[in-house]
């Protein structure tokens, strides 16, 4: 009798493992067969740009239902609009024909071309040309003032940090932010610029050649005058204009496009604007010394800029004041 018990509590002991032993294979097709968890998708539009992708806005305040008539829906609605056609929603704080949207393609949505998704978490922010810790709505303020040009306009009405456009500008930006981590710098942002290895000393750059190079691959958009041409969209009545680059309905010469390696990164990867990345990092700093080399609005308060700090070499018209 114990022989009989004694064989079957071995053959239950052979199940047992031999269930054990498939129980762990397949703990390991299946380990094998998942795949790691893919990278959030990114909101942008890609930097590879075509004529549809070009006018695409993925966020959308006009055409979003969320959206409903409270006070703060229609801020963020007002500020879109102010900041893809600002001389028309904004015009009393803005001198010139500069949009925020001709800097920041795609309503600031698009991959390396200045984007502003998800920025509004990284503020209060130290601002080393301000010297000090500066808000969202104080960014936007210094927007206005240099490349709005809202000094060239009147230095009676300046715009304030409570000003109904600033706030409006703000709301929509906060907007954008939405479901993005607070203090966390997103991934995307200061992805224009050229990497300090590339950078050519500023006595290097050629403005001559920047300028053959403009007049061979940027008047079809900008015009030989730097002043901006209609492109049409992909739609009825939805061509833009391309903002003027220099003169006196460009920017001012306190901006940061106003700065050479700035404007560079800008160039590099944004232009032209249906072949982003069509010139490389040296074309793109010897057209940026071009069109730095062109007058523009003075900035009136450059004094006040870099305060205990150390003007940037590539700042050339706060350079070319001091000398």
């Amino acid at each position: 009798m114990g022989k009989i018990v004694t064989r079957a509590c071995a053959a239950r002991a052979r199940i047992l493992v031999m269930w054990r032993a498939r129980i762990v294979c397949l703990a390991l097709v299946v380990s094998g067969c998942s795949r790691p968890a893919a990278a959030p998708k990114s909101p942008l539009v890609p930097a590879t740009t075509t004529m549809v992708t070009a006018w695409q806005v993925p966020l959308h305040p006009l055409e979003d239902q969320t959206l409903d008539k409270s006070q703060l829906s229609e801020q963020i609605r007002w500020g879109y609009q102010i900041f893809t056609d600002t001389p028309r929603h904004a015009g009393r704080f803005v001198g010139g024909q500069m949009s925020c949207a001709n800097c920041h393609l795609n309503a600031g949505q698009r991959e390396r071309a200045l984007p502003i998704v998800g920025v509004a978490g990284m503020f209060p922010e130290y601002n080393a040309r301000a010297a000090r810790l500066i808000s969202l709505a104080d960014r936007v303020v210094d927007c206005f003032l240099r490349s709005e040009n809202a000094t060239g306009r009147s230095l009676e009405e300046l715009p304030t940090t409570g000003s109904k456009e600033v706030l409006a500008l703000s709301a929509y930006i906060t907007w954008l932010a939405k479901g993005q981590a607070v203090g966390k710098n997103p991934t995307w942002r200061g992805q224009n610029t050229i990497p300090a290895a590339k950078l050519l000393p500023l006595d290097k750059l050629d403005t001559k050649r920047g300028q053959a190079i403009f007049l061979e691959r940027c008047t079809s958009c900008h015009g030989e005058d730097g002043q901006g041409k209609a492109i049409g969209g992909p739609v009825a009545n939805s061509a833009k204009k391309a903002g003027p680059l220099w003169g006196p309905e460009s920017w001012n010469d306190g901006a940061g496009a106003s700065r050479v390696y700035t404007l560079a990164g800008i160039i590099r990867y944004t232009m032209p604007y249906l072949d982003p990345g069509g010139l490389n990092d040296e074309d793109s700093q010897h057209v940026a010394a071009f069109i730095t080399s062109q007058p523009r609005p003075v900035y009136p308060y450059k004094h006040r800029d870099y305060i205990g700090g150390k003007v940037p070499v590539d700042a050339v018209y706060y350079h070319s004041e001091q000398r």
